[in-house]
């Protein structure tokens, strides 16, 4: 397991050597950030009914759009467990009968990956830049990192920790892999939720939950919700939790913030052929520790 802590925004140099690792749906964190750059240039709306469909970027970046998901398709992961190449992005959304809402957006919730394809596609529309490039323009490059990239195809993941899954092909994430060190994730997350890319306004409505019920079996949530690009709510030991955790192939990432007080911390736990909770706990457990501290932070 390796872990990244990050207290009073003070990160220690790390302990074991950095390492590539896949952000999975941390990337998602990363995407919605991205987009509230344009809301915050003026150049989208949160709430404006979108070209790909009657909702918004708002209920997009928040999974209330009505849309399905393609982890729901056993040939899906059937094609992924075969190592086969990925399908086409047309492919899959004409598969998964995409077009066809589920329910009215707005009116529920439900967990969704196209839902963030159509993220990225706004995105690369409205900057006029390939994904890649928006992103290091509007998110890593104003916090200083450099050291992110989007893979794209398996060569691109031969120097990542990918555990079971070396063989895995990062175009089955339709709205993209971004990779990089554990540590550049922490940092990400904690400029972002300490406010050094987005005004108060926009960060205080990228923060706006649905709270999607009571405790998760087997994991650390006693409220889990949803807002705009990050998993947030309570955690059994009364830290509010705001981050993403992200899973596929074998392995785990979960990057997360809380505030307590003046304290403040931001734990990145990564963790191969590893389970959800398993890895969510162990970030709880490290920034516990770390605001009960008040400001000692350090890297493993």
């Amino acid at each position: 397991m390796h872990i990244s802590l990050i207290a009073h925004g003070c990160p220690l140099p790390a302990t074991s050597p950095a390492q590539w690792v896949p952000w999975w749906s941390f990337t998602k964190t990363v995407l919605a950030s991205t987009a509230l750059t344009l809301v915050r240039d003026g150049l989208l709306d949160l709430d404006e009914p979108l070209a790909e469909g009657p909702f918004s970027l708002r209920q997009l970046l928040r999974h209330e759009a009505g849309l399905a998901d393609y982890s729901e398709l056993a040939d899906y992961h059937a094609a992924v467990a075969r190592h086969d190449p990925p399908w086409s992005a047309e492919s899959m959304l004409q598969r998964l009968d995409a077009t066809r809402l589920r329910y009215e957006p707005g009116n529920g919730w439900r967990y969704s990956n196209v839902g963030y394809l159509y993220v990225v596609r706004l995105i690369e529309r409205s900057t006029g830049l390939a994904l890649e490039q928006a992103l290091q323009q509007r998110a890593f490059a104003p916090l200083g990192l450099a050291q992110v990239r989007l893979a794209r195809t398996s060569a691109d993941l031969q120097t990542v920790n990918m555990g079971s899954a070396a063989r895995y092909h990062p175009g089955w994430v339709y709205h993209g892999l971004l990779v990089g060190p554990l540590g550049e994730a922490a940092v990400f997350l904690d400029c972002l939720l300490r406010g050094d890319l987005l005004p108060d306004d926009l960060l205080q409505q990228m923060q706006s939950v649905r709270v999607l019920g009571g405790p998760i079996p087997g994991r650390p949530w006693t409220a889990p919700g949803y807002a705009l690009g990050l998993m947030q709510g309570p955690a059994e030991d009364g830290l509010l939790l705001s981050g993403h955790t992200g899973c596929g192939p074998g392995s785990v990432v979960a990057v997360y913030h809380c505030t307590q007080g003046e304290r403040t911390a931001t734990c990145a736990v990564f963790a191969t052929d590893e389970q959800e909770g398993v890895v969510e706990a162990e970030v709880v457990r490290q920034l516990s520790a770390a605001v009960a501290l008040g400001g000692s932070s350090g890297h493993a």
